[in-house]
């Protein structure tokens, strides 16, 4: 399984606007919501190209030009080399961190806003964003939205609010997040992690998930993942966030491999299917060592069992 990738969700603002307070169901983030009308990408104000000799030697990444801003400058800046980033306001530090990356200059209302991208970077993790402002004739502001340890939902944004859709797990349960320059960060409303109604084991299709936490939208899986692991399931399908395809035993389950972003050797779990049998399988091993099983190893199918040992190198 080579393909390694960040399992999550979000939803548009629209839907969110449609469903606040209403169940929502995960969908792989590969792309940011596109943009309103009233958003300046961040490369409309400024050029990646900065001068000659050491410069030319650093990367895209490790340059970016200044933004003017509100009668000033946004740098970022790299003081030490292999160091933190720093995000600058005419030389005030707004914040700071391993990757820090122009998103985009947007209005709200009348107020212009930037996005920052700022985070550790490292194992499919995504960025906190940091939403920078100045209010008239004050200084300048920032606010940071990291609604976990993995960085923050992708900003939707709209004329008079900047939304932020949490990503759900199996058996998640996140507020949805907006922003305003008036009344600042502020819970819309909860979403819930709700499998595709009416989908049966039949239905399961393996081919389709790009990582096996796809399965759980389907209703029966959910279902029969919910009656094994109660509240430890947001915990297990967090354990195969980095993953990647599935792979068949010969009696035709399916199976896969994870493990938590950023903690890849130390906190990895495991699933498989038996869409046959109507049954699932689940093991996680924490950062205590331990690992356990849903059901028992002992109770499980000898080629799950072989399946879970040839990835475990036993």
């Amino acid at each position: 399984m080579t393909r390694l990738f960040l399992a999550g969700a979000y939803a548009s603002a629209a839907i969110l606007l449609a469903t606040i307070g209403a169940n929502a169901q995960t969908a792989a983030p590969a792309t940011q919501p596109a943009p309103a009308a009233s958003e300046q990408p961040a490369t409309d104000q400024g050029t990646a190209d900065q001068g000659s000799g050491n410069d030319q030697a650093a990367s895209d990444d490790d340059k970016q030009a200044p933004i003017p801003f509100e009668g000033g400058q946004l740098t970022i800046t790299q003081p030490e080399q292999d160091g933190e980033k720093v995000l600058s306001y005419d030389g005030k530090q707004l914040a700071s961190n391993y990757d820090v990356f122009f998103d985009k200059i947007v209005k709200i209302g009348d107020v212009n806003v930037a996005l920052v991208d700022v985070g550790d970077g490292g194992n499919q993790c995504g960025p906190a964003k940091v939403i920078v402002w100045k209010p008239k004739d004050g200084e300048i502001q920032t606010t940071t939205v990291e609604q976990d340890e993995c960085g923050a939902p992708p900003a939707a944004v709209s004329d008079s609010a900047i939304y932020f859709v949490p990503y759900l797990l199996p058996g998640d349960s996140k507020p949805a997040l907006q922003w305003s320059p008036t009344e600042g960060l502020t819970t819309s409303g909860n979403l819930t992690y709700t499998p595709e109604p009416g989908t049966d084991w039949k239905d399961v299709d393996p081919s389709k998930y790009d990582n096996i936490i796809d399965a759980f939208h389907n209703e029966a899986v959910y279902k029969a993942g919910q009656a094994l692991l109660g509240n430890d399931m947001p915990d297990m399908a967090t354990s195969l966030l980095v993953g990647g395809g599935t792979e068949k035993t010969a009696s035709g389950a399916f199976y896969a491999t994870g493990c938590v972003p950023h903690d890849c050797g130390g906190n990895d779990g495991f699933m498989a299917v038996d869409p046959a049998k109507q049954k699932v399988y689940f093991a996680r091993r924490g950062d205590n060592g331990e690992a356990q099983a849903w059901p028992p190893v002992k109770d499980w199918p000898e080629d799950i069992k072989k399946a879970y040992d040839d990835a475990q190198g036993n």
